[in-house]
């Protein structure tokens, strides 16, 4: 008689534990995992007579529940944590592959016209950016900070610079070094051909500074 008294006793004072749990816990992605919880833990109170028949231990049943609720949840996060994980490197990727396609587009567009005029070309484009919003080459001028551009001498052949003119030899005026960089001039076509800011481009010279 006295284990049935402190059997039902037990069930009516873990109800009204139960109930001010539920109240005061608040409502969030834990609170299902409280509740399931709180009812694995009735439904063993309600079994206890059974397990004093089958001589079953209780708290060791207990453990095993929340062990296994533990390792669920644990599951649950790693496999959100690799879903972001993926998520980073397709959008990486993505962003990589862009990029080399803009820089060859701009390669395109510069080649001809430097290799006609300074006898040089595109050696390498590097982009910096204000923000990771998505790329195009019509919102390219929007949100680049810098644009380097490294230039290289044009191969023989290129650009129609291999025709040979007639050499005329004026001693009046002083000769042109050939070794002159003209950064400015340089900058001035790209930013006729890209339609990017001047101030934006910066000019470095395969092997050398700017």
């Amino acid at each position: 008689m006295d284990l049935l008294i402190n059997w039902v006793t037990q069930i009516v004072i873990f109800l009204l534990l139960a109930s001010v749990v539920d109240l005061l816990i608040p409502v969030n992605s834990m609170k299902k995992y409280v509740k399931l919880a709180m009812g694995l833990i009735l439904i063993l109170i309600f079994l206890k007579p059974v397990f004093y028949l089958f001589d079953l231990d209780v708290r060791q049943a207990l453990e095993a529940s929340f062990t296994e609720m533990n390792q669920e949840r644990i599951e649950k996060s790693e496999a959100e944590n690799l879903m972001k994980k993926q998520k980073s490197e397709i959008q990486a990727s993505q962003h990589a592959y862009i990029l080399e396609q803009m820089a060859v587009q701009l390669k395109e567009l510069a080649n001809n016209p430097l290799q006609e005029k300074y006898r040089k070309e595109i050696a390498d484009i590097d982009f910096h950016f204000s923000s990771e919003t998505e790329l195009t080459y019509e919102n390219l001028n929007e949100n680049l900070d810098e644009v380097k551009v490294t230039l290289k001498e044009s191969e023989p052949g290129k650009g129609g610079v291999d025709a040979v003119d007639d050499v005329v030899i004026n001693t009046e005026e002083p000769q042109k070094d050939e070794s002159d960089f003209d950064a400015d001039g340089i900058k001035q076509l790209l930013h006729n051909v890209w339609d990017v800011d001047k101030e934006k481009i910066t000019i470095l010279e395969e092997g050398g500074s700017s």
